[in-house]
């Protein structure tokens, strides 16, 4: 029996070369990642030497490829099925190999210990959702380890509470979504993760979930198979509370240190799990626009042609082959030029990345990086 190739199991020949994808690809211009010429490479030479793709490492997954190809050919799977080889061999950085091992043995990609989980909501009750509840709150790894992304998580509960939602979390039992891994290539921890975490959700009970990071939104939307569970993204579901009267803003946003006057002046960076990949982007909006004293301004590159802020993907696991700066730099930069003095984000991904570039590239005076939540929070 004739075991098909990989170019025919992602359907390759379709590609016509048109290198739309190298030509949208965002790291291209600063690496040698090069998408078409690993299409034609492995056409032509089906078992390549990986050893000489060192850049396999610094696609982000951000999907821009696959967007832009006029032939439904899906080239970033390429390079993900490329990394699942380099993973089965042992041939991977290692700082990737220890978030898949801290992902295996802790469940997230920090090695932090699963008993400090729940940590993030500081004495804030949260019912468990094993108990039953109507919507369960899939926190992430981020959010619920990183002291700067924690504050997300909890002005998420404090607005569903408001709201007067039924919501639980997993609490300890939450394990990693698994969405790095699978861009990472690691298809049997992949499995794994989604073998026990759909049993995990769905004994629960609840018809809806709903995720802080795009990245988590992306892989339990299309990658699980939830039937029967509705998935949201957060931005989804406040955007449908503020919609119903069921959040209402008793004032503008109470910035600390803010000393100007007038509205806040509000930019929003699309994040790629959330917009390029599930097409996402009015949501985000509604909600910056329902705050009172805010005004949302756009960068040029937003929405579908929103600029990557190199994070995803397991790039927040290791540097690639790129030896300049990475894209948030740019990006905040972008963000400056529209005269506002917030970048709003939607993913802890971003919110870290780009707070990063800001320091790096001494815009803290200029222009800060903020969560939506987070100015939802300052206005309830």
């Amino acid at each position: 029996m004739k075991t098909e190739s990989m170019a025919e199991q992602l359907e390759l020949f379709g590609c016509i070369q048109c290198g739309k994808c190298t030509g949208g690809c965002p790291v291209a211009r600063k690496t040698e990642l090069n998408i078409r010429s690993l299409i034609y490479d492995m056409l032509v030479e089906p078992e390549m030497d990986l050893k000489a793709h060192p850049e396999l490492w610094d696609c982000t997954a951000c999907f821009t490829c696959v967007e832009r190809c006029p032939k439904d050919v899906r080239p970033a799977e390429l390079i993900i099925k490329l990394r699942g080889q380099l993973v089965e061999s042992g041939r991977i950085p290692e700082t990737i190999g220890t978030a898949l091992n801290s992902i295996f043995r802790q469940g997230n990609p920090s090695g932090m210990a699963r008993e400090d989980r729940a940590a993030w909501a500081n004495g804030i009750p949260v019912k468990a959702a094993q108990e039953g509840c109507e919507i369960l709150y899939f926190v992430g790894c981020i959010p619920c380890y990183d002291p700067r992304v924690q504050v997300v998580p909890r002005a998420l509960v404090r607005a569903f509470t408001a709201a007067g939602l039924d919501f639980g979390t997993l609490g300890t039992e939450e394990s990693c979504c698994g969405n790095e891994v699978r861009c990472m290539g690691e298809e049997g921890l992949f499995e794994m993760l989604v073998e026990d975490g759909s049993e995990l959700i769905h004994s629960v009970g609840a018809n809806r979930l709903v995720t802080t990071s795009p990245h988590c939104f992306n892989t339990f939307k299309n990658e699980y198979g939830l039937d029967g569970v509705e998935v949201l993204h957060y931005t989804q579901l406040i955007a449908e509370l503020i919609e119903q009267g069921r959040l209402d803003f008793s004032h503008p946003p109470n910035l600390p240190g803010r000393e100007a006057e007038g509205k806040i002046i509000v930019t929003y960076h699309d994040p790629c799990f959330l917009g390029k990949q599930n097409h996402i982007f009015d949501e985000p909006r509604a909600i910056l626009k329902a705050i009172p004293g805010v005004k949302l301004v756009e960068m040029d590159r937003n929405r579908e042609r929103s600029l990557c802020c190199e994070g995803g993907g397991g790039r927040m696991w290791v540097e690639g082959t790129n030896v300049e700066e990475r894209l948030a730099s740019q990006r905040v930069h972008q963000a400056v030029e529209t005269g506002a003095e917030i970048l709003a984000v939607a993913c802890p991904f971003c919110l870290l990345t780009l707070e990063d570039a800001v320091k790096v590239q001494g815009l803290d005076d200029r222009l800060r990086v903020m969560d939506i939540m987070e100015l939802v929070d300052l206005a309830l």
